[in-house]
């Protein structure tokens, strides 16, 4: 198992990094974004406490006719996308990560204040942030996997790719009680909110890639049109 703390300074999240997640072009936000933006970006850091990390499995199998995973003695019925793109791995990392709950409690109180503009902003910076730390953690993996001369997958997530979000309540049997301070309600949410879960592939006929989007129909997706850029 790993774990670790980020700071957010370290994750460099940019003004145009929070206007593109909020559908405009980088530079072209209208007012009152950009300084609120600014104004959010200047702060954030002490509404966060960021951390993460996975657990690596090697006792795997697949039952492709059936869309499975199998770790341990724990299916996850994955679905075909998922379980297209993951294989081939020798090892499954399963992975957690939030950015705590300071800023989505920061963007709830603004909210019920009547800042909406400025609520709403912090919560679409919560989510870059919690991403731009998996990623990061996701890299220190790769890293780690390519010096044993192992490549990895796209991480995916429960609640995408046709992966039904219930089977959260599987995946958090891997860690121990309160990891990162990551609770799960009865219908399979996430405390705080602003947290991500999933697994990633791990073998050498695996790669890293774009996204299959055009093999999915969920318009919402957070990783629809992402880029892997490491």
């Amino acid at each position: 198992m790993r774990h670790y703390k980020i700071e957010l300074d370290n994750l460099n999240i940019t003004k145009s990094q929070i206007e593109k997640a909020m559908g405009f072009e980088s530079g072209n936000s209208p007012d009152p974004f950009p300084d609120l933006i600014d104004e959010v970006l200047d702060i954030a850091n002490t509404y966060c406490s960021i951390e993460g990390g996975y657990v690596l499995r090697d006792d795997i199998n697949f039952d492709l006719n059936n869309h499975k995973l199998l770790v341990g003695i724990i299916d996850f019925y994955a679905k075909k996308i998922v379980i297209n793109q993951i294989k081939k791995s020798e090892k499954i990392a399963l992975f957690l990560c939030t950015a705590g709950p300071e800023i989505g409690e920061w963007s709830k109180k603004l909210m019920s204040e009547g800042e909406t503009f400025k609520g709403y902003i912090i919560d679409v910076a919560g989510s870059e942030i919690v991403e731009s730390a998996m990623d990061r953690i996701q890299n220190t993996l790769e890293e780690e996997m390519n010096d044993r001369g192992l490549n990895i997958t796209n991480r995916y997530s429960p609640g995408y790719c046709g992966w039904n979000v219930s089977e959260q309540q599987k995946l958090f049997t891997f860690f121990p009680d309160d990891f990162c301070g990551v609770k799960l309600s009865d219908t399979s949410l996430m405390y705080p909110i602003k947290s991500v879960s999933g697994i990633i592939g791990i073998g050498k006929e695996v790669k890293r890639k774009n996204y299959p989007c055009k093999l999915c129909d969920d318009k919402n997706c957070i990783y629809r049109g992402r880029r892997f850029t490491g």
